[in-house]
């Protein structure tokens, strides 16, 4: 097929093309390039040059969520950090002043864990050791890991104040935090009470919600008669009048017991009440045959759950049993008694029935073991029931029944102190079980009180740190009231202004407000207390004979002004108590609170001492633009934050809030040590670079889980050598762009005009998805169009006139002004998510100290470019090109053709909105052949098609004539130039020019 071209030329043109000039690497060398444009940024102070450049624009603050400085950042870390650096990058560029400041959260059992670790290592003793001495070392091992984690958020290309982040262990900001407890404490919210909260024995600390995570646990189960009592109740309900127990008789009942169940055999000796539901069907049931060594008898009789009944028997190795037809309310008039009476001369009270609503029939008996010092729902029922416990002649004192270190102590008796083997245990120092539920089940036994046993496995709560389980445990801790209302105002309660915060707050993605009000909604009142050593302390005092709290401004500032002077530490120097109290109080008389804050607290008061210091930070605003952390935040950060700032300020700290997800493994497992899936953000880095990193980050769908394996890495990998090739391209050719010879956007070919008109589309589409934060979409839009229309289309269409055209040539001018907006354009919008390679690509074209496309905004792209009727005109055209070079492919698959260039194609065409859009139009140069030929006629039945496109067909044919030395193009008018008869006329014309320019 190659006879038909003749005459090439043995002259070599390629000295006379504008090919692509540039020293821009095509390897992209990250990892060792990255460092240096580091240290150029941190040399020419890049973030200082933003500030000032800014500083009369409007404020945008992504307020940074601390993390805990206690260990090298993982790729939690990692996609944290980049998603706030891209929504800084974004809007700086938006035209705002983005500041952004790090922080870390420095108090906190994490950090003093780490340090007992090593004291146990050493054989050391943490209670032996003055508390100012264990905080000192805290606060070294703080500060080292957030030196190390500053140099690895800094590798990520994260821009921020670096050299003045925020500490939550600064003087400063334990004055301030102490400020804002004693705000609380002042204004009546603060109280100390009792009450179950999660403790951990291992750490010896109560633990926040957010410091929870669940694992499967196998429990020891239980079901447990409480004999009823033949007293009958003094009094049900307020009317002071006495009530019968309807048809059923005191002798009928007598005898007789009600069953529980639990998962938790430790804590019975803690059993108050028994808890049932009105809204459920009981009967007395009748044992009528059971093996002689069963702990269900027979002829014993049990108060169950209709519908569990069955289930309870089973159990219970219960051969035969029946429903007796004896009505067995009202329940709320019954007593029982414990089921380990007697036992250490203890547990002689009388066991009540309440009516719970947190009551259910799906498991268990029907009827809930009630230990007030142990569960939140035994809590409420029991606080609330207090009248009525009252009027039954029945104390509503909690218990405390086991101590900090899981013993179980004095209010367990015979399983205490007083026990002949010591104390029983539920949990050890390792997190294992103890000997309480055994001793427990034991005693029981011996009484009689067993039905059942058995095991369950089910979700349990654990340490996250530990590892281990945990308890509820009654303790005496410092909360703040989420009900009452604040400073006497009616209705103006915490929970409250919470609420109201949410409604005015825009979430991202919008199911995080529910998700956030939810929690606030069923919340309980806030604990706030710690039991530790290294964190800021509740800086209150409590009168010992009013068990008030003072309230002096005079004695809080001292507090305050100590602290901004000497750190926390003031709180635990000797002479502390009277230095703080002054002339005007005795030391003696008050009690100073040892507790420290839970690190929530801390961190949750971070816009009082970052977003609201101007003095230290002066582009910061209250409240901040946004807060971005993790989807688990909705009960940490964003949680304690809300809570905090509403109970000081009355409204949330921000405007809006950002969730994302976690990243899993490449098939979509959790990352775990243990299963050695981990993928650390240091080892992309060392490999790829942090670009590549970055460029997934932006590619997810963030606000799921992501996957991250070698599969995905390698997409991103190809994706960014894509991007870096086309880039690589534009800069190539912009080598040969002046600007003096720049082409209005209305003087240029339609081909240019439709890519403008992209241009100003894109415009709107990239700003609008930064504005959404919407980092998918931008990644997204321009891969689509640098790979799709730009490089298999525009640039493929244009390098014959980028190459080959005169110097003179309006075409070839008013590409090269196209390429220049492409290049502003590009390197803008890539800029915060890719911002090494961008850096590199921008000052390829514009070097220079003070340059930075990191300095630019993103461009204004006039409106004026966009045109519908054009794009639509030139998308029918598209469409005929796509035909036409499906045919091609045919060809050159069958080695009929080598190049597009040696073909001539038939278009036969019926539809007339191609032949419409055609008109005027070189197809030959948008398919880039040689030659083609349009017909407005069907094709022969063998032409070539495409199912998805109507009225079009090609049928293949050779370009005729000779093949241009200097284009390939092959023409019948190649040699009719005498002085260039190796070319064709417009390349003659090229030479003569370039001659004339002495080029």
């Amino acid at each position: 097929m190659t006879d038909t071209v003749t005459g090439a030329a043995e002259t070599d043109y390629s000295a006379t093309l504008f090919l692509p000039e540039t020293e821009f690497p095509m390897r992209a060398g990250l990892p060792q390039r990255e460092p240096e444009w580091l240290k150029r940024w941190e040399d020419m102070d890049i973030y200082a040059l933003q500030r000032e450049q800014a500083k009369d624009r409007p404020l945008f603050t992504i307020h940074d969520g601390p993390p805990y400085a206690n260990g090298n950042i993982h790729i939690g870390h990692a996609l944290n950090k980049t998603l706030k650096d891209l929504v800084s990058r974004s809007m700086q560029m938006l035209g705002f002043n983005s500041a952004y400041v790090p922080g870390w959260d420095c108090h906190g059992l994490p950090i003093e864990w780490k340090i007992e670790e090593q004291y146990r290592a050493k054989g050391k003793d943490k209670n032996d050791v003055p508390v100012v001495e264990f905080r000192q070392e805290c606060r070294t091992f703080a500060e080292q890991w957030v030196d190390v984690q500053r140099a690895e958020f800094k590798r990520l290309g994260i821009l921020g104040e670096w050299d003045n982040p925020y500490l939550t262990m600064s003087f400063d900001a334990e004055a301030q935090i102490a400020r804002e407890l004693m705000k609380v404490a002042t204004t009546g919210q603060l109280y100390r009470g009792s009450k179950p909260v999660m403790w951990s024995v291992v750490e010896r600390t109560a633990l926040a919600e957010a410091e929870i995570e669940y694992a499967d646990y196998e429990s020891d189960t239980i079901w447990v008669k409480f004999p009823i009592s033949n007293r009958q109740a003094k009094r049900v309900g307020g009317n002071g009048q006495f009530e019968s127990l309807g048809n059923a008789s005191l002798g009928e009942l007598a005898g007789a017991s009600v069953v529980i169940w639990t998962t938790t055999p430790w804590t019975i000796p803690a059993n108050r009440a028994i808890s049932f539901s009105s809204k459920i069907e009981y009967s007395l049931f009748e044992v009528t045959e059971a093996a002689e060594d069963n702990w269900a008898k027979t002829g014993e009789r049990y108060v169950l759950a209709d519908k569990l009944a069955p289930e309870v028997f089973a159990k219970a190795k219960v051969t035969g049993y029946r429903r007796l037809d004896v009505p067995v309310g009202p329940l709320a008039s019954l007593l029982c008694h414990h089921p380990l009476r007697g036992l250490g001369d203890g547990y002689n009270f009388d066991v009540p029935l309440l009516d719970g609503e947190h009551v259910t029939d799906d498991a268990g008996t029907g009827f809930v073991h009630t230990a007030p010092g142990h569960g939140l729902d035994d809590f409420e029922i029991w606080m609330n029931s207090t009248r009525l416990l009252a009027e039954k002649g029945i104390s509503s004192e909690v218990p405390y029944v086991v101590g900090d270190d899981g013993f179980y102590t004095k209010d367990a008796p015979g399983l205490g102190p007083d026990a002949e083997t010591g104390p029983a245990r539920v949990i050890d120092d390792n997190g294992k079980k103890g000997d309480a539920n055994k001793r427990v089940i034991d005693a029981l036994a011996e009484r009689n009180a067993m039905v059942a046993r058995g095991r369950v496995k089910h979700s349990y709560p654990h340490s996250w740190r530990s590892k281990k389980p945990v308890i509820f445990r009654n303790t005496p801790q410092w909360f703040v009231y989420m009900d009452r209302d604040i400073q006497g105002a009616a209705g103006d309660t915490l929970r409250h202004r919470a609420l109201n915060a949410i409604d005015a707050t825009k979430f991202y993605p919008p199911a995080g407000q529910n998700r956030l009000r939810a929690m606030i909604a069923d919340r309980p009142d806030w604990v706030l207390s710690r039991q530790r050593a290294w964190g800021v302390p509740i800086t209150v005092f409590v009168n010992k004979d009013t068990k008030e709290i003072l309230k002096d401004e005079v004695v809080n500032h001292r507090i305050a002004d100590a602290f901004e002077a000497e750190g926390a530490d003031a709180w635990y120097k000797e002479g502390a108590a009277q230095r703080f109290l002054g002339d005007a109080y005795k030391a003696d008389d008050y009690e100073m609170i040892r507790d420290v804050l839970d690190v929530w607290f801390d961190s949750g008061t971070t816009h009082a001492w970052v977003l609201r210091n101007k003095q230290k930070w002066p582009h910061l605003k209250f409240p901040a633009s946004m807060y971005l952390e993790g989807s688990d935040q909705h009960r940490g950060w964003f949680h304690s934050s809300l809570l905090e700032s509403c109970a000081t300020n009355g409204h949330a700290p921000y405007e809006s809030v950002l969730t994302h997800g976690f990243t899993m493994d490449g098939e979509g497992r959790k990352m775990s040590k243990s299963l050695g899936n981990t993928v650390a953000p240091q080892d992309i880095i060392k490999q790829y670079g942090a670009d590549i990193l970055r460029l997934w980050v932006a590619s997810t769908d963030y606000q799921e889980d992501q996957r991250l394996g070698k599969e995905v890495i390698q997409t991103t990998v190809d994706s960014y050598r894509k991007l870096r090739n086309t880039l690589r391209w534009l800069l190539g050719n912009l080598a040969h762009y002046d600007a003096k010879d720049a082409v209005d956007a209305k003087d240029m070919p339609e081909l240019e005009q439709v890519i403008l008109h992209r241009l100003a589309q894109l415009d709107t589409q990239v700003r609008s998805a930064y504005k959404e934060y919407d980092y998918r979409k931008v990644v997204t839009l321009l891969t689509n169009f640098m790979n799709i229309e730009l490089s298999a289309f525009y640039f493929d269409v244009r390098k014959d006139a980028l190459y080959c055209e005169p110097i003179s040539s309006i075409k070839r001018k008013s590409a090269l002004t196209v390429l220049n907006h492409l290049f502003d354009c590009l390197t803008a919008w890539l800029a915060p998510i890719l911002v090494f390679t961008m850096e590199e690509v921008w000052l390829e074209r514009h070097p220079g100290e003070g340059s930075s496309v990191h300095l630019r905004l993103f461009p204004e792209v006039p409106t004026d470019w966009l045109n519908d009727d054009l794009a639509a005109k030139w998308q029918l055209i598209r469409t005929v090109r796509r035909v036409v070079t499906g045919s091609l492919e045919i060809e050159r698959r069958e080695k009929r053709i080598g190049s597009s260039l040696e073909a001539a194609p038939k278009v036969f065409i019926t539809d007339e909105r191609y032949l419409t859009a055609l008109q005027g139009q070189d197809l030959a140069e948008i398919a880039i052949t040689s030659a083609i030929s349009v017909e407005n006629t069907q094709g022969p039945a063998d032409a070539f098609h495409l199912d998805d496109v109507a009225g079009i067909a090609v049928m293949p044919a050779l370009a005729q004539g000779k093949r241009c030395a200097r284009s390939w193009r092959v023409l019948p008018e190649v040699g009719t130039d005498p002085d260039y008869p190796d070319v064709s006329p417009r390349d003659a014309q090229a030479l003569r020019e370039r001659a004339a320019a002495g080029l």
